[in-house]
């Protein structure tokens, strides 16, 4: 990390998109450390005034769909329209490590190099929702930092990845055409919260079946119910490696902002994300204090398990009871 700067060195520098501060500061919302995290949250307290102003997209889609390839299509596309752009990509983290596995930011290589886009690779550590606990944080200092473009990118799809919905203005779900899952069950609860589906890899040989694809998904969505916001969700198809669809991407979301902010659904949508998240962090923060406070009763128990001393449910019921 570095030598600590003062709280005061770390606003000015994010006030002015100094990247390099940027990174220490998000750092420190990464960090487990007390004094760390309490550094971090007067930063952010200082700067949150100045946040807000950005558009918040979530993507997400199975592994191997193409979101990384697609972002950095669809952010060239953004900068060239005059964004800027701050992609926060959570990566699965290693079980070893805790670090991030993928590493996205050398999958982008070419959106990475322009001055316009920071990409921040952030390991999930084990959280469920799909998203690191730091990246609310995150997603603040990068807009205070004057990025008027937030990307979430989630680790996948599963039913424990749905925090993202929170964090976002616009939930956009990639699909893949021909995998033969097109209506699989699992993803009902994924679908019924995305704004927009797309349809990725929709070119060569697989133009037809993305174009059958997106005739079945626009069918399947008529079948869910109707949105809290009233929008009705749209099926896309776009290809990467040819660069089309990118800017019928850019307006459907441009439509969707101006729609959701007329009928006032935007602020609202935000307003109820900030209830929703607190109880999931406040959750995540009562976790982490009670085995940081309880580490060597713990321990001690997982002693007795793996040597069969000790049955599960005992156990269980033993370390319930600690306050």
């Amino acid at each position: 990390m570095g030598q600590l700067l003062n709280v005061n060195e770390y606003v000015a520098g994010i006030k002015s998109a100094d990247i390099s501060i940027l990174s220490r500061a998000i750092t420190l919302c990464e960090s487990s450390l007390p004094a760390h995290t309490e550094m971090a949250q007067q930063i952010i307290n200082q700067l949150y005034g100045l946040s807000g102003n950005s558009l918040r997209l979530g993507i997400t889609g199975v592994p191997g769909v193409g979101k990384s390839s697609f972002i950095e299509c669809f952010g060239k596309h953004l900068v060239a329209k005059g964004h800027r752009l701050a992609v926060l990509a959570i990566d699965p983290s290693s079980s070893i490590s805790k670090g991030s596995i993928l590493g996205d930011k050398t999958r982008m290589e070419e959106l990475s190099k322009l001055e316009q886009v920071y990409i921040r690779p952030s390991p999930s550590s084990g959280h469920l929702g799909g998203i690191a606990k730091s990246t609310y944080q995150t997603m603040l200092l990068c807009e205070a930092a004057g990025f008027d473009y937030i990307i979430i990118e989630t680790v996948g799809v599963g039913q424990s990845e749905t925090m993202v919905h929170n964090l976002c203005d616009f939930f956009l779900l990639l699909m893949l055409a021909g995998a033969g899952d097109e209506l699989q069950g699992i993803k009902r609860g994924i679908m019924e919260m995305a704004d927009s589906i797309l349809i990725t890899k929709a070119d060569g040989t697989n133009i037809e079946k993305s174009k059958l694809a997106q005739l079945e998904y626009k069918n399947a969505l008529h079948l869910m119910p109707a949105t809290e916001s009233g929008w009705i969700p749209e099926v896309l198809t776009a290809s990467s490696t040819e660069n089309k669809g990118m800017d019928a991407v850019f307006n459907l979301i441009e439509r969707y902002k101006n729609f959701s902010v007329t009928t006032g659904y935007f602020k609202q949508n935000r307003q109820r994300q900030k209830v929703a998240l607190f109880k999931e962090l406040l959750q995540q923060k009562i976790v982490d204090r009670f085995y940081n406070e309880h580490r060597q009763t713990l321990a001690k128990t997982i002693e007795k398990l793996e040597s069969n001393e000790m049955d599960l449910i005992e156990a269980l019921n033993l370390n319930a009871s600690l306050k």
